[in-house]
């Protein structure tokens, strides 16, 4: 087996001791069955980026995270990359210009989508009328936009074949994050949209039963999040397409930040996923690599280690190093930064030399902060099978200067 079991806790890959640390305090708190860090695991708010908990009867809001039900889609076009090239720069020009990236954004085409009509909007109705009318505002008015941190819309060549393929990652903006703080604070006796309290990153996870109103109630407004990001990522997909003027012939789409209720070993247990991908046996996904490195196209295998994983993997290639030591500390004030490890010159020196036509982004995503995809992968060998290598030719994401909260 390509893991290792430490005081319990399945770890594939490198052990980070932060991470490490956060998953033994989720190991050790409610009612769980495993806990285990993917080979691109880091410390995340409560629960590690790249773990996952396995409880029995209980869900963690901590857990799903602030960024409920990010993801990624993916698509192949008929496309040629070499078709696409020397129009390329402008094709990411009006990417920037149509696509809404950024903190705070609102789509300027107002998006309908049946999932409005979703009886459990009623949720917010129980936790307060205001909270109900505020959150569906917010959510109609940015469905469809990206925002900021590690979100993109990329186009890429697949090896062998020249295809373009373009994939997205983002998840339920403004609406999940409210939601997930809404609930966290009900948990701890708060009113809904109270004032977050001074939450620390290796605090233990918050906890839900689902038999309980609470538990229930998260459950289900967890999986109208779910409905809404995979709407968001649908319609910039299409807006994507319409801009490239071509169709898809092959759709990858996945949550990485959720939590399912699943059966294993003939239980039914609530898998707790953040930052990790499902992989059940035959299970497509898309893992991304930083703008200078490779990403795939996997599915999961039918093997003993698969199944051990409780069938997780890896949902991108993992922070080596964190948003401040890249970029330095931000002054709001004068919107400056100072004390960053990551020029920007080092940075598109990078880029440009990996081939890629790059709109946006700051120097904490630049290709130095992550590790390399295929070490990760290799950690994972024996779950998933990659069926297409994508190499990157154009990147579109926010500005070096926006903070995003809905990130994950």
């Amino acid at each position: 087996m390509a893991y290792q079991n430490i005081n319990g806790v399945l770890v594939w890959g490198n052990p980070d001791e932060g991470a490490l640390a956060q998953a033994r305090t989720c190991s050790e708190t409610g009612n769980v069955v495993q806990t285990l860090l993917m080979a691109d695991h880091h410390k995340g708010y409560s629960q590690p980026i790249g773990g996952v908990v396995v409880y029995d009867r209980q869900i963690s809001p901590s857990g799903v995270g602030y960024d409920i039900a990010c993801g990624n889609k993916a698509v192949r076009t008929n496309l040629a990359a070499g078709d696409i090239k020397p129009r390329l720069a402008k094709i990411m020009d009006e990417i920037a210009r149509r696509i809404s990236f950024g903190v705070g954004r609102v789509n300027q085409e107002k998006v309908d989508h049946d999932l409005f009509d979703d009886p459990d909007w009623d949720v917010y109705k129980t936790v307060g009328r205001q909270e109900h009318d505020k959150l569906k505002t917010l959510a109609r008015d940015q469905l469809g936009t990206v925002g900021s941190g590690n979100h993109f819309v990329d186009l890429f060549e697949e090896a062998g074949t020249g295809r373009v393929w373009i994939a997205n990652h983002f998840g339920s903006r403004g609406f999940g994050h409210k939601t997930a703080s809404g609930f966290i604070n009900l948990a701890g006796g708060r009113e809904f949209l109270a004032k977050a309290p001074g939450e620390k990153m290796d605090q233990p996870p918050v906890l839900l039963d689902l038999s309980s109103e609470l538990g229930d109630m998260y459950y289900r407004v967890m999986k109208l999040a779910g409905r809404y990001a995979y709407a968001g990522r649908d319609y910039v997909m299409r807006q994507v397409l319409a801009i490239l003027g071509t169709e898809a012939d092959l759709e990858v789409h996945n949550h990485h930040n959720y939590a399912w209720k699943e059966t294993h070993s003939g239980k039914e247990v609530v898998v707790v996923r953040k930052g990790a991908t499902p992989s059940a046996p035959g299970q497509t996904g898309f893992i991304g690599g930083s703008m200078g490195d490779i990403s795939v196209i996997v599915k999961g295998k039918g093997s003993i280690e698969n199944r051990e994983a409780y069938y997780s993997t890896v949902h991108g290639a993992g922070r080596i190093m964190s948003r401040t030591q890249a970029a330095g500390k931000m002054n709001w004030k004068t919107r400056t930064r100072s004390g960053g490890q990551i020029t920007t010159e080092q940075m598109l020196d990078a880029v440009r030399a990996f081939g890629v036509e790059l709109r946006g982004a700051g120097t904490d995503e630049s290709p130095f902060v992550y590790r390399k995809l295929q070490d990760v992968l290799d950690a994972h060998a024996e779950t998933i099978e990659v069926m297409h290598v994508l190499k990157p030719i154009g990147v579109c994401m926010a500005g070096a200067d926006e903070f995003d909260p809905y990130k994950d």
